[in-house]
């Protein structure tokens, strides 16, 4: 599966402020240091994104999940994961972001 394009916003934001963006993958490229495996960091990332409540960053960590062709099923185990810390409300609000992103793709 090809790998997702930035949204637009992303990518003019970069355009207007290309060190930003360079900085930006700086910071992507150290994460992935180590001994977690991409789709095991793609999970990671995704779960983090709902524990801070940070919609943009459930939507990227959704549509890079897909590109490594994490399964529907997989994503919504991590959304289910966050209710018992996040409580039903943010849980609720996480999966309506996941479900925009899913919807999409269909």
């Amino acid at each position: 599966m090809s790998a997702s394009k930035p949204p637009k916003t992303y990518q003019q934001f970069v355009g207007r402020y290309p060190k930003l963006g360079q900085a930006w993958e700086l910071i992507g490229e150290s994460g992935k240091e180590g001994p977690l495996d991409e789709r095991t960091c793609r999970l990671v990332k995704l779960g983090i994104a709902i524990g801070a409540l940070r919609e943009g960053a459930v939507h990227s960590s959704v549509r890079k999940a897909l590109d490594l062709d994490i399964s529907a099923e997989e994503l919504g185990q991590i959304v289910s994961l966050a209710a018992g810390t996040l409580g039903l409300p943010a849980t609720v609000a996480a999966f309506t972001w996941v479900r925009d992103v899913l919807d999409e793709r269909d």
